[in-house]
């Protein structure tokens, strides 16, 4: 039975959703867009990047910032990252954190999670619209399969906060499309451009503004997953380890991180296109022009944002 099934979508069409007219995206390498190279002449792009490229066609003066930072914990995250975003009180912001701190197997998960819900309650107490991203599934992945319980220990830890907080949950464990290796790059640690838009594309089909109907994002693939012969699969393991596995590993004996010394992509809260592009929009969406360009052909008010364990909106916060 699919996720579809056991959560249908609710039949009466909703009102259209509030608009979104600034954004900040928070976290370490996948908010960064590593290995999306889709970007002009070939810069990281990402989830978060193509979701603002998305609401960026539907509110004109929509202004977004992007302080993902690969390597970054929970620390940096919750310090530097979330100080900046409360000077700003964007309109939504999404969180990604924690997954740097998971895979050190000497930090403890409890308290992390009340590390995390200090800095998400700092973000709900200000007023913003808050979306968790949940960790996803590794038990495919060599090596990493051996954190996959510490990573579903705190993804949980996450809903359990989103519950407790009133915040909406993206759960990336039960995308199913992200369990497919052609979602995610050679490296297995870092989404590819699929990936990253499986994962926007889940984001903004919650937040009520769909890039197009669910199976973009609950079945994206037309054909099933090319599967190696055993031998070609250990030879092709061995190859990641060299080129990917024990880098990584090395940076983590020397307390060393990829993202060191490194600054955001797009450090300010600006408008994400110039001023002609702002009029352009503007004059579409007057001339009732501009949902068709926006949805390619999927109109939201005909169908309800999917309501399923990948992404789900929490109670009302208490006060």
């Amino acid at each position: 039975m699919t996720d579809l099934e056991t959560n249908p979508p609710v039949a009466a069409p909703p009102s259209r959703p509030d608009p979104i007219r600034s954004y900040v995206a928070i976290g370490d390498s996948l908010t960064e867009g590593m290995e999306d190279d889709s970007g002009p002449d070939g810069a990281y792009r990402g989830f978060a990047d193509r979701l603002a490229e998305h609401l960026g066609t539907v509110t004109p003066d929509f202004r977004y910032a992007n302080l993902g930072v690969r390597g970054r914990r929970m620390r940096h995250i919750f310090g530097e990252q979330l100080d900046q975003t409360l000077d700003w009180k964007p309109d939504l912001v999404t969180v990604l954190a924690g997954g740097n701190d998971v895979l050190r197997p000497g930090n403890d998960l409890d308290r992390l999670a009340e590390q995390f819900e200090w800095g998400i309650r700092q973000l709900r107490d200000a007023g913003i619209r808050v979306v968790i991203l949940s960790g996803h599934d590794t038990g495919w992945i060599p090596v990493l399969r051996y954190y996959r319980g510490r990573i579903a220990v705190f993804s949980m830890h996450m809903r359990a906060v989103a519950e407790r907080t009133g915040t909406e949950v993206v759960d990336l464990w039960a995308l199913n499309a992200l369990t497919d290796s052609r979602a995610w790059s050679e490296d297995r640690l870092h989404l590819n451009g699929a990936g990253h838009q499986i994962v926007a594309a889940r984001i903004a089909d919650l937040l009520g503004f769909p890039m197009g109907p669910p199976e973009s994002w609950t079945d994206p693939w037309t054909t099933p997953p090319r599967q190696l012969p055993r031998i070609l699969r250990r030879r092709e393991n061995r190859r990641w380890a060299r080129q990917y596995l024990v880098p990584w590993l090395r940076r983590r004996a020397l307390g060393r991180s990829s993202g060191d010394g490194r600054l955001p992509r797009r450090p300010r809260l600006d408008y994400l296109h110039d001023e002609a592009t702002r009029a352009e929009i503007a004059r579409r969406i007057e001339e009732g022009r501009a949902y068709e360009a926006t949805y390619n052909g999927f109109d939201p008010a005909e169908s309800t944002p999917v309501s399923s364990p990948s992404g789900t909106r929490g109670p009302e916060p208490v006060d």
